[in-house]
């Protein structure tokens, strides 16, 4: 074919051309699919001979009743049958999947920041940036060095602690 692009017009023509094909194909399957039942029916079941009177009819329905109870419990059987079928190969195929397992890929060492640890536990949404050691505390102790004649003196010690006392309830 040449590099030409086909029109949208001769590609709309053409689809219609092959859907009408295959419409007309279609219903040809169908009238071959009936032929073919009324082969089959006409070969493997004559047509009862309903000449007679009323009680050989009335034993032909009943043969023809026997016939159709016949081939319930035979269709009932199968379907069972089946049934049991399909939840074996759904159980063997739950058994295939338990067996082979499934593999884990080896794990990596990764070294994460700490904003990377909570970017990864918090989501995406929640970007927190904190540097940890930042927020540490150092704690110090204060020594104070009292004389020794002031120990003695316990007013002084009341108002020293009553100085601590005022100093935690401001901050």
């Amino acid at each position: 074919m040449s590099d030409k692009k086909m029109t949208s017009s001769r590609r709309h023509h053409l689809k219609s051309l092959m859907l009408q094909i295959a419409a007309t194909m279609i219903a040809q399957e169908k009238k071959d699919i009936v032929a073919t039942k009324a082969a089959y029916m006409s070969e493997h079941c004559p047509q009862p001979s309903l000449s007679g009177d009323h009680n050989t009819l009335m034993e032909t329905c009943k043969k023809l009743h026997a016939l159709i109870d016949k081939v319930d419990e035979e269709r009932y059987d199968m379907e069972v049958k089946v049934g049991k079928a399909d939840k074996e190969i759904e159980d063997l195929k739950i058994k295939v999947v338990d067996l082979a397992g499934v593999k884990k890929p080896a794990l990596k060492k990764v070294r994460m920041s700490a904003d990377a640890m909570l970017k990864a536990l918090l989501g995406s949404k929640h970007t927190v940036n904190m540097d940890l050691r930042a927020n540490l505390k150092q704690v110090k102790k204060e020594v104070k060095e009292e004389p020794a004649e002031a120990v003695g003196d316990w007013r002084k010690n009341i108002e020293d602690k009553a100085d601590r006392k005022k100093m935690f309830e401001t901050s």
